[in-house]
């Protein structure tokens, strides 16, 4: 499943690029989460033995994680491409998140003790990011606007994701992100209709739109929410910094876009990072 996520995970920064230039980010993401609510509907419907939380709290818990995880994050993601900042650049950003992880958990004195093999591999697959990335910074892209909506990005995921692994209870997968997914669409719908430029329906527009709610969503939030429950935070979020790089690949493949050496030599040290984090001994 950790292979499956992270291919699936990767994929958003395609579909930000096909359905960007044809919708405001929200409007985009309000319809999303609507969509994504009602293949859950139907997907419990045809379901038996669906297991909902029977302690109110753990309905606040898990829209809690909704609000944070998807309306916030992705809501920070989509604005900040949409104001001008790069998806190399909002995926970097994106990256630091095993690393405040680490950080919070180290700080905090948790059960999740960060190992200094789990530090050094930390460190070692944030610098594979930098040597990814590095030629989408210093290029003018970056701004008061969209530097502080990819800060919010960063801290609603980081956040999100300690928060479920802290107070959220293991719970039915369907259940759990339907709720999630319900506490987002809520969220957004208001500053949605606030938007002033309306929805093109180009086939681009269609397919990211497609690929969104059964992919990024169905399936890939889905596969976080077990990863998470499943798994030490860290562990979990390190799988994060190998997005950016099949990111890159993706273009590579769909768009010809070019890798230099020092790229590929940065997406190794990612995968190596990423090893040292996750697996145990």
């Amino acid at each position: 499943m950790p292979a499956a996520f992270v291919l699936i995970w990767s994929t958003g920064f395609v579909v930000a690029r096909f359905g960007m230039p044809h919708a405001p980010p929200l409007s985009f993401l309000a319809l999303r989460f609507a969509l994504s609510v009602l293949t859950f509907v139907i997907w419990i419907k045809l379901s038996s033995n669906v297991g909902w939380p029977r302690d109110r709290r753990q309905w606040g818990h898990l829209a809690m994680v909704g609000a944070l995880t998807h309306a916030i994050y992705l809501g920070g993601v989509w604005a900040a491409v949409k104001a001008g900042m790069g998806a190399g650049t909002i995926a970097l950003m994106a990256g630091l998140q095993p690393v405040l992880t680490a950080v919070w958990l180290s700080a905090t004195g948790t059960q999740h003790r960060v190992s200094g093999r789990q530090w050094a591999g930390l460190l070692l697959g944030f610098g594979g990011l930098v040597l990814v990335l590095w030629r989408k910074l210093g290029m003018g892209e970056l701004n008061a606007v969209n530097l502080s909506l990819g800060a919010c990005a960063l801290l609603a995921i980081t956040t999100g994701t300690l928060y479920q692994k802290r107070f959220v209870a293991p719970c039915d997968v369907r259940s759990a992100v339907l709720i999630q997914l319900l506490s987002a669409f809520v969220l957004t719908l208001p500053f949605a209709l606030l938007e002033q430029e309306p929805m093109a329906w180009h086939a681009e527009l269609l397919g990211a739109l497609v690929w969104s709610v059964l992919m990024l969503t169905l399936a890939g939030s889905s596969m976080l929410y077990l990863l998470v429950q499943r798994g030490a935070a860290t562990r979990v979020t390190s799988l994060l910094y190998l997005v950016p790089p099949c990111a890159a690949l993706q273009g590579w493949l769909l768009f010809g876009e070019s890798l230099s050496a020092l790229v590929w030599l940065g997406m190794a040290l990612t995968a190596v990072g990423v090893g040292l984090v996750v697996v145990r001994g």
